[in-house]
């Protein structure tokens, strides 16, 4: 009856469109209430799963991110990303890709992609002739990247929903190889989409310019070696890491771009600790759903689920991809994490599947989920930034959906494409 009470009360609070950190605290008061134990317990948990060190990484990575948007870095990616490869068909299409990757190396937000990329290249894409859903769904899709790639928030998110047992490090260069395949499947979808409506390629400035357009881009992207290569090497902490983003940040916006105003350093401080502040009420609140359902065994009880269902691992993971795909159209990414870790982690290790794997596997599956409404917040950012409708864009988001899960599905089933490179590490 509790476990009934936990999930049916989350979900009809969700359905009345309730805040999803709300919801979370709400069930779990409701029943923890029921159970007669005191309510305090619910907000002890709250704060411990929001005072946890290694979280300290995720608003120095969002401040940096910030910094960098508001510093130049967006436009010398996109002339960058545009000199590369805008000759090829659909090439506003290729550069909005490439540009998003590059962008998540520094953001590690999805949103943040979205709205920085977004903001600069849908109205230039619409400008040149390019339909706005189409704009919008190159977009949305090519932030999820971000995700998987360092410095992604969610991967530390995840490791610390894992009881903090999961190397960051380790995160970090796991996504990595899967972001790249899916960058590569978004840009030969976006090629297809392209050739079937007859949208043109633009023209090839040449190597030199090139050469040029990298140099000018080169100290923002330096910031991907710096966060990657100084974690990798044990040099310092995914913590340490981010604040040296930040100050890295502050360097090149301020004496290297010369772009970043005053006002524009107190907007990125004031948006990040807004930022900050959701995101870590938001992981409070799932901490203390997520101690609920620990307590009352949810997670035993899912392994006896799925074990009655099939011993079969193909099907186990297939069965998981599906849950974590419908969960994603209605929960936000974070309680997500925090919440299904502890479900399913269990699950996948008992048929042999690596913690790390599963990591990107979740991230992958929630990842999609933010641009499935009706929690489709990337998709939201978007559609407001094209000016386009989300029943418009869903009508012909498919392409991009079917190459995110034809990847989604290589991953899962092939250990290699996140296991391989960790273990080049070891």
């Amino acid at each position: 009856m509790e476990i009934a009470i936990l999930f049916v009360s989350f979900t009809l609070l969700l359905l009345m469109g309730v805040p999803v950190a709300f919801c979370l605290g709400l069930s779990s008061l409701a029943t923890v209430l029921y159970m007669g134990i005191p309510p305090v317990v619910v907000f002890q948990q709250l704060s411990t799963g929001m005072n946890a060190f290694a979280m300290l990484a995720i608003p120095f990575f969002i401040y940096s991110g910030d910094l960098m948007i508001r510093g130049g870095i967006a436009d010398r990616l996109i002339q960058f990303a545009s000199s590369l490869v805008g000759h090829l068909r659909g090439g506003l299409g290729q550069v909005n890709v490439i540009t998003c990757t590059l962008f998540g190396g520094i953001s590690g937000s999805a949103v943040a992609d979205a709205s920085a990329v977004g903001g600069i290249m849908i109205p230039q894409m619409v400008k040149r002739g390019y339909a706005p859903d189409y704009a919008v769904n190159v977009t949305a899709n090519a932030a999820i990247i971000a995700l998987l790639i360092p410095p992604s928030h969610n991967m530390i998110i995840y490791s610390l929903a894992a009881g903090g047992t999961i190397s960051i490090a380790d995160l970090f260069t796991a996504g990595i190889v899967p972001g790249l395949m899916l960058a590569l499947s978004l840009m030969i979808a976006a090629w297809a989409v392209a050739v079937k409506r007859g949208y043109p390629a633009e023209v090839f400035p040449g190597f030199l310019a090139v050469a040029r357009f990298f140099v000018a881009a080169l100290p923002g992207i330096l910031l991907i070696g710096i966060i990657f290569g100084g974690v990798r090497s044990g040099v310092f902490t995914a913590t340490e890491s981010s604040c040296v983003a930040v100050v890295y940040a502050l360097l090149v916006t301020i004496f290297v771009y010369r772009e970043l105003s005053f006002e524009g350093f107190v907007q990125a401080t004031l948006g990040a600790v807004r930022t900050t502040a959701m995101v870590l009420l938001v992981i409070g609140a799932a901490s203390s759903f997520g101690w609920l359902m620990a307590f009352l065994q949810v997670p035993t009880a899912t392994i006896n689920m799925m074990n009655a269902i099939s011993d079969n691992p193909i099907m186990i993971l297939l069965l998981i991809n599906v849950i974590l795909l419908v969960l994603g159209t209605f929960m936000d990414m974070a309680p997500m994490i925090i919440i299904c870790t502890p479900i399913f982690l269990p699950v996948v290790k008992a048929i042999g599947v690596d913690p790390v794997h599963f990591g990107v596997i979740l991230i992958l599956n929630a990842g999609i989920g933010l641009n499935t409404p009706p929690v489709g917040s990337v998709q939201f950012v978007a559609c407001a930034i094209g000016k386009v409708s989300i029943s418009e864009s869903m009508r012909t988001i498919w392409p991009f959906y079917g190459a995110s899960l034809v990847v989604l599905m290589l991953i899962t089933y092939v250990p290699a494409f996140s296991l391989w490179l960790p273990g080049v590490f070891k």
